[in-house]
């Protein structure tokens, strides 16, 4: 297949979001009544938000003091996405489904406004389906549970996760594929990510080890990093009159990770588009175009198998 995305519509791409970033024509949000004390104040989320609140102790947050990173393949969230996907070595090229169902549920959180502390429980499932077989038929899918850390200070923030990983090859896949070298993947992985905000940008980075891991040969640490831009909002009535409740934001975002396993190559996952959010709700709706380079980050094909996407998906937020 060659080079699936020229070099120049990437240009074009980043050349946009700079042109976004430096117009001073966007809204942050509807504008503001004046104050009110007796009219119930928006709802903060702490994940986009920034909050001057007093101190709280609180059970079962609604949102976290660590924004999810968008672009990471293996961040639990809820995502449906198509992908035309070349492998790198070896294979036809094939259009690809992929889903997500995943969570980070907060247990207890202990915060001054937004700055504070949470523990909670992460649940993710990873399904991949070759969408030119007959039935779609399902490829792999991970099982993610574990347990998440969070914590911020102003525009600082971190995220320390314990979590099990198991995959499974699906029946049509092994049906079709007689003789395909299967084995069982599972770990345990302990990673950790600090995150600094500033303005728009956010930097992230990080690593990850090992615990437990089988096959046992696999070696243990990775590194991560990357970053995030969002411009600022501006009401969706711009682009779509009878959306003018809705806030819609620019975003763009890029999640590096480079493995042991792989002798440090750096597998790159970009994504950028456009969020769709209202004031005062958690729920937000983004619609993002996708380019993967690197090591296929699902089940046992982690190992060795590379591959090149584009592809085009839906995520959401609650």
């Amino acid at each position: 297949m060659g080079r699936m995305v020229p070099v120049s519509l990437w240009a074009v791409g980043v050349g946009c979001m700079v042109v976004l970033l430096a117009s001073h024509t966007y809204a942050n949000e509807p504008e503001a009544a004046k104050p009110n004390e007796n009219k119930p104040q928006p709802m903060l989320d702490c994940r986009f938000d920034r909050g001057a609140a007093g101190e709280t102790s609180e059970a079962f947050p609604s949102d976290d003091v660590f924004r999810p990173l968008i672009a990471d393949p293996k961040q639990p969230q809820f995502f449906a996405l198509w992908q035309h996907a070349n492998p790198r070595n070896g294979g036809s090229s094939y259009n690809l489904g992929s889903v997500a169902i995943g969570e980070n549920f907060g247990f207890y959180s202990k915060r001054q406004g937004c700055d504070g502390w949470q523990v909670g429980l992460l649940t993710g499932i990873f399904s991949q389906f070759n969408l030119d077989q007959k039935n779609a038929e399902l490829i792999n899918t991970d099982f993610n549970v574990g347990l998440p850390f969070s914590w911020r200070s102003g525009n600082w923030s971190a995220r320390l996760r314990y979590y099990h990983q198991s995959s499974h090859l699906g029946d049509e896949f092994l049906v079709r594929n007689v003789g395909f070298q299967r084995f069982t993947v599972s770990f345990e992985e302990v990673d950790a990510i600090l995150s600094y905000d500033y303005r728009w940008l956010r930097l992230y980075g990080g690593g990850a080890y090992l615990v437990h891991r089988e096959p046992a040969t696999i070696d243990r640490t990775r590194l991560q990093w990357g970053f995030e831009m969002r411009a600022p909002a501006m009401r969706a009535s711009v682009l779509v009159p009878f959306l003018d409740r809705l806030i819609i934001t620019p975003v763009l975002s890029t999640d590096f990770k480079s493995a042991e396993e792989h002798s440090w190559i750096i597998d790159t996952n970009v994504l950028g588009g456009f969020e769709w959010s209202r004031a005062g709700s958690h729920r937000r709706f983004r619609i993002m175009a996708t380019y993967f380079h690197g090591y296929n980050p699902y089940g046992q094909f982690f190992i060795n198998q590379k591959i090149e996407s584009i592809g085009l998906g839906a995520y959401f937020t609650f």
